[in-house]
């Protein structure tokens, strides 16, 4: 027990200092992670981890798919249903098959034990290129659709994977009845996950404590996952139906304080989650090597290098037709969403990296079939499986930022994010105005005294004085502004700090001062975040470039 818990303090140290050189380096932290595991894996000394297949599918993936559907828009998600549809199911399958005849025709393997493989290596991972595509402000609609096809492709991945398994180790495969099935696991997960979604809300409506809210929606996930994978599904698509049925109603069911303290419990798991799993995926490397056949490292390299081509260019092959091949087929579909440049399915081919959920289906696999008899090729499969995360997470990772400048999608990104600001700035005006409005009439309707209307005038001037006239000049001028409001923020602390110690003021008192001190200034550092961004975003490039270059140092 003490050995396990100074690994774990291990790891979140190397998870901080990793975090922090990523942020210094301008790197995605997923990459480095993944670096360091392996860096520690081959460390003379350090303690074995291994990673329990049913800790990773049964613990870790329901929180991080569930927090995905909610933050994901049910109305993008639903707008662009079909090329998510397209990638989900369609993609994931085409390369599954694709992976299943190589494996069979190059490397002799058998037919199902190479749809195993296929459907291990076919859902390409939502974390590591989301992180990334945001960074460089990918436009907004390929963020949808990679976010909306890393929530549903492990389902179909999942799927696929368990009827493989099966007919591997029963020898006894049904098309018909694989189809039949994967139907009603579809239909059935999103019914209960919906469902679940539903009693969650409701529950915390009723409940109306922050702390009991927040353990609801702790629980929400495994919920909706364990039930469809313990009746022979996957769980995944339930934990995104449930989701996205959240973050479309859950607005208004959930008070605001839970909502605050929400938001930072949920940030700091999957934080933590995400940094972890991506460092343990690297430490699986001394469990390969321990379980590997040295005579078989030729082969495995080959198999590797195979399997790696066969999943990146199928997804290419797969990507353009899929694309354009409907709207030359439904001029009514073509006219509603016309065909977009081709640099938008370039983008989204090549963001293709292979992460947790591959490398969790891969340690899963039984060591025996039904007869008792060693599971043909589990060592290639994990070996593989390993290989081929690694170079598609560091070698496309490490080139997509370079690629999308290429395409040219940070100033598309851009130009959105300077559009959805002005909208933005315009909705909140227009609440205000709605909100003045609604005083006015309050005001006339109860007879309000004069000292509480100039309270509620006073606060909603100071609102409205937030918010800059535009996205240009007016910035600079409301950041300033931004920046004496903390300073003074600062100075009450300093002054109840002082009451505090001379016994003026009690610490029950003082927090809650405090706390609306820190709700305030949060609110502030937010707005003068966003102002910043759009400051910077109207730079000139080489403007740009120098500021960032002065930030690294």
């Amino acid at each position: 027990m003490t050995g396990a818990i100074q690994t774990l303090l291990l790891l979140l140290v190397i998870l901080v200092i990793v975090d922090v050189a990523a942020q210094r380096l301008h790197l995605a932290r997923s990459i480095l992670l993944v670096v360091a595991g392996i860096a520690l894996a081959v460390v003379p000394g350090l303690p074995h981890v291994r990673i329990a297949p049913e800790f990773m599918l049964l613990v870790v993936l329901p929180p991080l798919i569930y927090t995905a559907g909610v933050q994901m828009s049910w109305r993008e998600f639903r707008f662009n249903l079909r090329p998510i549809s397209l990638l989900a199911i369609g993609s994931v399958v085409f390369t599954a098959c694709a992976v299943a005849l190589a494996a069979h025709a190059l490397l002799g393997i058998e037919w199902a034990v190479g749809f195993v493989l296929g459907a291990i290596v076919a859902p390409p991972d939502l974390v590591a290129p989301l992180a990334i595509a945001r960074g460089v402000r990918m436009p907004r609609r390929l963020l949808v659709i990679l976010e909306g096809e890393g929530l549903a492709n492990d389902a179909t991945a999942l799927i696929l994977y368990r009827f493989a398994v099966a007919a591997v180790s029963t020898g006894v495969f049904s098309l018909g009845r694989a189809a039949e099935v994967f139907g009603l696991i579809v239909v059935g997960e999103l019914i209960y996950g919906t469902a679940v979604g539903w009693a969650s809300l409701h529950l915390r409506r009723w409940a109306r404590n922050p702390r009991v809210e927040i353990t609801i929606s702790l629980i929400t996930p495994y919920v909706s996952y364990w039930l469809p994978e313990h009746l022979g599904g996957s769980g995944v698509l339930a934990t995104v139906a449930c989701g996205l049925y959240v973050s479309w109603n859950g607005p208004l069911l959930i008070s605001s304080a839970t909502r605050l303290q929400g938001i930072f419990f949920w940030d700091f798991i999957v934080y933590l989650i995400e940094g972890l799993v991506f460092l343990l995926m690297g430490l699986q490397l001394r469990t390969l090597l321990l379980e590997l056949d040295a005579s078989m490292i030729s082969q495995l390299i080959t198999a590797t290098a195979i399997t790696t081509a066969i999943v990146i260019v199928a997804r290419f092959v797969w990507m353009f037709p899929a694309t354009y091949l409907p709207r030359w087929l439904s001029p009514s579909l073509a006219r509603r969403d016309p065909s977009p440049p081709w640099q938008y399915p370039f983008a989204l081919a090549f963001t293709g990296v292979r992460g947790v959920v591959s490398l969790s289906a891969a340690f899963a696999i039984p060591l025996t079939t039904a007869d008792f008899l060693p599971f043909p090729d589990r060592e290639l499969i994990l070996f593989v499986t390993f290989g081929v995360i690694l170079i598609t997470l560091v070698g496309q990772g490490l080139a997509l930022p370079s690629v999308f400048r290429w395409l040219g999608l940070d100033r598309i990104g851009v130009e959105e994010n300077r559009q959805e600001q002005a909208s933005e700035l315009a909705a909140r005006n227009e609440a205000l105005e709605l909100a003045q409005r609604r005083l006015d009439q309050i005001a006339a309707e109860r007879n309000l005294p004069d000292d509480v209307l100039a309270q509620l005038r006073a606060r909603h001037y100071d609102r409205a004085q937030q918010l800059p006239k535009d996205l240009g000049g007016g910035v600079e001028l409301t950041r300033s502004g931004a920046d004496i409001r903390l300073e003074l923020i600062d100075a009450e602390r300093e002054h109840l700090s002082r009451l505090l110690r001379e016994g003026k003021l009690t610490d029950e008192s003082r927090r809650r001062i405090e706390r609306e001190l820190d709700l305030e200034e949060a609110t502030i550092s937010s707005l003068k975040e966003r102002q910043l961004t759009s400051k910077e975003e109207l730079a000139p490039p080489h403007r740009r470039a120098r500021r960032k270059h002065q930030s690294a140092q």
